[in-house]
């Protein structure tokens, strides 16, 4: 039988706070499936993974209507451990920078995010800290309508301070830097930034296109610099065009072109590698690099 989560779990597993599970299910729909007024809820694996997919959504910058629209049509069932993030989100350090955020505190914002990235590294900071803060700010501005300024606040600190992880590599392990791009018309690439400061700190030089990146930008810069990876970000499916992979040059030695983000439709996509995570993106690109 499906093994079936209770709302703490899966508040626990994914992330965010019961409350903002019972907002989501009110809101948008995103409730457990076969749900009879007055039976406790109960998650199923199909269940977790909209909720999973909302989450990331969030955290990435998608307005919180959007992300569930897209997270309510995803049908992609599959089983509960293979969802599940080995995250503990550490809630204290997630409660000061709300706290900071919503005072408009910029300065004790930046000491408490700068601080924990020096000490547990990017990839863990950006899944136990903040992730689940934009997370949680996604939450409350769509439960009130209010609060649009704290998240912008919020992105660009992490913006400003990713930036500055990443700004140069003195010893890099790759001959040559991998490109790291947001395909189309994307302008949210706030999870690129948070890539190209994970892998800085793994010395691996990146060539940072940004976003909303021409197709002619990707295919010029890869005739010129060759790289040994390619990892292209769509975050809406407007902008996940397969041609963006499809129609760059082919060059050698070959790269490994990696795809991110939930704009990409994989059944379009089905020969193409996907890297769903930080962690996993950083796993892959290390392997297209030989590292």
């Amino acid at each position: 039988m499906e093994e079936l989560l209770t709302v703490a779990a899966v508040a626990r597993r994914i992330g965010v706070a019961p409350a903002t599970l019972r907002t989501w299910a009110r809101r948008y729909g995103l409730g457990p499936t076969n749900h009879e007024a007055g039976e406790h809820r109960l998650y199923s694996a199909n269940d977790l993974a909209k909720l999973t997919l909302m989450r990331r959504l969030i955290a990435a910058g998608v307005a919180p209507a959007s992300a569930a629209q897209q997270a309510v049509s995803h049908n992609g069932e599959v089983e509960i451990e293979k969802i599940l993030m080995s995250v503990e989100i550490r809630e204290d350090v997630v409660a000061a920078v709300l706290s900071a955020a919503r005072a408009l505190d910029r300065k004790f914002m930046e000491t408490l995010l700068r601080k924990d990235l020096d000490k547990y590294g990017v990839i863990d900071s950006w899944q136990e800290v903040i992730a689940p803060a934009l997370v949680e700010i996604g939450a409350e501005w769509a439960l009130t309508g209010e609060g649009i300024e704290v998240e912008h606040l919020l992105s660009e600190i992490i913006i400003q301070i990713l930036r500055e992880k990443s700004s140069s590599v003195k010893h890099p392990i790759n001959g040559r830097p991998v490109l790291l791009a947001s395909v189309g018309e994307e302008l949210h690439s706030l999870a690129l930034h948070a890539l190209h400061a994970a892998l800085s700190e793994s010395n691996i030089e990146c060539h940072f296109l940004g976003a909303r990146t021409p197709l002619d930008a990707i295919s010029t810069m890869i005739t010129r610099s060759a790289p040994p990876a390619i990892f292209l970000w769509a975050q809406l499916s407007k902008n996940g065009d397969p041609m963006f992979y499809r129609e760059i040059p082919k060059v050698r030695p070959a790269p490994r072109v990696i795809l991110g983000g939930p704009g990409w439709d994989r059944k379009k996509c089905v020969e193409m590698p996907f890297a769903d995570g930080l962690a996993l993106a950083c796993s892959e690109i290390k392997q297209a690099i030989g590292a």
